[in-house]
């Protein structure tokens, strides 16, 4: 009886040896920390090792279908300082004419396709933005998403069968930004008061 007490306990000892603790879950301090950055540390020089790394999340992620119909390209140095002219930020504070003199990224990715009829495109490239923005977050940089930028300037550093979708700014971000709860029919647009950047999120949920 003895014998068997200790065969149990001894079960039950390697069975919480094999017994996986889980981890806390850090998934919304990063989302928390992603924000969209319009002011870089410019002596903050990203390297194409670290462009890299934020670009291969995308051999982790998931796409409709298996498709993998995204490409990127990093650009860095003399290439990015170029770049710079070629991009417009805070389109909702245009006074602000973003980004600031001394404040520019200096690194940058290109997210370009072949399949612009795809109907899928734009729902893998906003997994791809995502993933690759959580990653930027985690390794202690930021970025921003950009939309408005000149579309020939990104095509001629891209290979001629390709087309840019989004232009990506990577870099140490200096802004200090905090988000504003506000319910359905109120003010969503992001703005600035006394050096802080709000950003209005509605509180979403259907009861």
């Amino acid at each position: 009886m003895a014998d068997n007490y200790l065969e149990r306990q001894m079960e039950d000892l390697q069975k919480r040896k094999n017994r996986r603790v889980a981890k806390p879950m850090l998934i919304n301090t990063l989302l928390k920390r992603n924000r969209s950055h319009r002011g870089y540390d410019s002596s903050y020089k990203v390297t194409i090792e670290e462009l890299e790394r934020i670009i291969m999340v995308n051999t982790l992620t998931g796409c409709t279908k298996n498709q993998q119909i995204l490409r990127f390209k990093p650009i860095i140095g003399k290439e990015a300082a170029n770049f710079v002219q070629h991009i417009k930020l805070g389109a909702m504070l245009p006074e602000l004419n973003l980004p600031a003199e001394g404040r520019e990224p200096n690194a940058f990715i290109i997210v370009a396709t072949k399949e612009l009829e795809n109907k899928w495109t734009y729902l893998d490239l906003g997994i791809s933005l995502q993933s690759m923005m959580l990653k930027a977050v985690s390794m202690g940089l930021n970025g921003i998403c950009i939309g408005s930028f000149n579309k020939k300037a990104a095509k001629d550093l891209l290979p001629d069968d390709y087309e840019p979708l989004i232009v990506v700014a990577i870099g140490k971000g200096i802004e200090k930004i905090e988000l504003v709860p506000v319910q359905e029919g109120e003010p969503i647009a992001y703005y600035r008061k006394d050096g802080i950047h709000y950003v209005p999120k509605i509180q979403n949920i259907i009861i």
